[in-house]
């Protein structure tokens, strides 16, 4: 699969506001600046496709944009949808702002029947979080289908990427009996980018 268009259609509060539920869709999450814009920009080759920060919680709301890939169904190019949704965990607002992310981001992942895949974004640089962990578990719990991008790949130390990685999936062993799939990535030297696209497309072939 290769990503032919990208191009953002709307923003939505709430998952009542998104564009119909019409087409396969992939959302992408993850603790604040953890590298999510920069590898949705890096994924679909146009630089100033999401509004990367160096302020965590840029992402406020939950972000629509329109994929055409070389996929085809019924001899036509595919189309589907990627979501940028806000991050969990720590950014500068109100604790009232806070709650009102986490209920939105909840009613999109649990509401949102055309959902085919839910990449959740983890910072290759650190030692397992315990937000990451819960957050992963949750999913699990309510089954919902998920990849785990393990970001920043290009910022490590020789040997630290697989060391970390290793680490937090020792972590889950604890709570999963088979552990889920992994990728990892840098938007930088565009790691993971193929097996990135080609979990998309396995899923979407069958969506």
């Amino acid at each position: 699969m290769e990503i032919i268009n990208a191009e953002y259609i709307k923003s939505s509060a709430n998952y009542t506001q998104c564009p119909p539920a019409d087409k396969p869709e992939y959302a992408f999450i993850g603790r604040s600046n953890v590298g999510k814009s920069s590898l949705i920009n890096m994924l679909c080759n146009k630089k100033a496709l999401a509004k990367t920060s160096a302020a965590p919680g840029k992402t406020q709301l939950i972000n629509h944009f329109i994929i055409t890939s070389s996929e085809k169904r019924e001899k036509q190019k595919g189309s589907w949808y990627l979501v940028d949704l806000p991050g969990y965990g720590y950014a500068k607002v109100s604790q009232k702002q806070r709650k009102s992310w986490l209920a939105m981001i909840e009613n999109y992942i649990l509401n949102r029947e055309n959902l085919v895949n839910l990449f959740i974004l983890i910072d290759s640089r650190h030692e397992p979080q315990k937000i990451d962990l819960e957050f992963i578990n949750q999913l699990g719990e309510c089954g919902v289908p998920f990849t785990i991008i393990f970001t920043k790949e290009d910022k490590n130390k020789p040997g630290a990427t697989k060391r970390n990685v290793d680490s937090f999936l020792s972590a889950l062993k604890t709570t999963w009996e088979e552990l889920p799939n992994h990728i990892i990535s840098s938007a930088v030297n565009r790691t993971g980018r193929e097996e990135l696209l080609e979990n998309i497309k396995q899923s979407w072939s069958g969506s």
